[in-house]
């Protein structure tokens, strides 16, 4: 079993950091590829740079997904999730909403927290869009972005904590989501000072993917159109296709 791990950030210490651990966590005979986009933010904090985000997570399954069972798409507000989805002849899932999908499924009331102010509103976008939104009861931020977070986790901590106990006494919520790439690992840390569970968006996806992986699987159509200024395989991917007698 092949996975396209697909980080639509330039990162690359990221993408080095999620391969080392989702290794350990697939428990099953699964290779993670992992490739980092090859244009766009470092650490996304703005729609501007979601925005690009999915072009590059597009580029990126041009360029790499050949060969995959399956694509982990690596980023917490899983940029160009649905239009991969529409090229892709294998499943795509996308962190943020393997990590929603399971907290509903934990429990009735969640939450969830991550690094950068501009991701609330954003991530309430995001949510509504894909309608995983269902028990969804808060969404609380860090000063830190994802790529502080990722520089120096440790100096999150205490910040990461507090929210998430924020979430559970004064929204009442029953589980939350610690949601980020550049997060891994830190939900185990946190969950000391938690007096709810606390989950790692990582590994919601890594186990979403991989059920997913394992499922039967219904190839949307092919889709095809005129493009100008796209890269090779890219535009290549989305050419008009010839029709076959």
């Amino acid at each position: 079993m092949r996975i396209l791990l697909l980080n639509p950030n330039t990162s690359t210490s990221v993408t080095d950091l999620l391969a080392a651990q989702v290794g350990t966590m697939a428990g099953a005979p699964a290779t993670f590829v992992p490739i980092t986009a090859r244009f766009g933010a470092a650490y996304i904090a703005s729609r501007a740079a979601l925005a690009i985000a999915g072009h590059a997570a597009l580029d990126a399954f041009a360029e790499h997904g050949q060969g995959c069972d399956a694509v982990f798409l690596a980023c917490f507000g899983d940029p160009g999730l649905l239009a991969l989805r529409e090229v892709s002849p294998v499943p795509v899932v996308g962190m943020l909403e393997a990590s929603c999908r399971e907290a509903r499924r934990a429990a009735a009331r969640y939450a969830i927290v991550t690094g950068g102010a501009l991701w609330k509103p954003m991530l309430r976008e995001i949510v509504a869009g894909l309608g995983v939104g269902d028990g969804l009861v808060g969404i609380r931020t860090i000063a830190r972005t994802g790529g502080e977070i990722a520089k120096d986790p440790d100096a999150a901590l205490c910040d990461l904590a507090a929210a998430c106990r924020a979430c559970a006494e004064e929204d009442r919520a029953e589980a939350v989501i610690l949601g980020g790439a550049a997060l891994v690992g830190l939900a185990a840390r946190v969950q000391p000072h938690v007096p709810v569970p606390v989950l790692c968006s990582v590994t919601s996806g890594v186990t979403a993917v991989l059920a997913a992986a394992s499922a039967p699987y219904r190839r949307p159509p092919a889709v095809s159109a005129d493009n100008v200024g796209l890269g090779p395989a890219l535009g290549a991917l989305l050419a008009p296709r010839q029709a076959i007698d």
